[in-house]
C-alpha cells in the first residue's frame, strides 16, 4: 500500500544504507516534540481545529520563538535580528 501511493504520487523513497539510523533524526524530534506539546495523542480537536493548531504551532511559535539547541538556544527571530547583514 505505501510503494502503491509512492508510484502514484511518482514519489522516489528516499532510504539510508542498511544500519544507517540518522536520516531520519531529524523529523523524528520535530514530530515527537509536535506530539508531546501539543498533546496530539489526545482527541481533543476535530481535523479542522487540529490542523490550524499544528499551523499555529509551527509557523508561530516553532519557527519564530522556540529556542533552537542549533541556534545557541536563541529564537529563529533572535538569531535573524543577531545575523550579520550581508554587503
Amino acid at each position: 500500500m505505501y510503494k502503491q501511493a509512492l508510484d502514484r504520487l511518482r514519489a522516489i523513497q528516499s532510504m539510508s544504507e542498511k544500519g544507517e539510523c540518522w536520516d531520519n533524526a531529524v523529523q523524528e524530534s520535530f514530530f515527537a516534540t509536535l506530539k508531546t506539546e501539543l498533546e496530539l495523542g489526545k482527541a481533543q480537536w476535530g481535523r479542522v481545529q487540529t490542523r490550524t493548531e499544528v499551523f499555529e504551532w509551527i509557523e508561530v511559535f516553532y519557527n519564530r520563538q522556540r529556542r533552537h539547541s542549533a541556534l545557541g538556544y536563541r529564537s529563529p527571530a533572535a538569531f535573524e535580528e543577531q545575523a550579520p547583514i550581508p554587503n
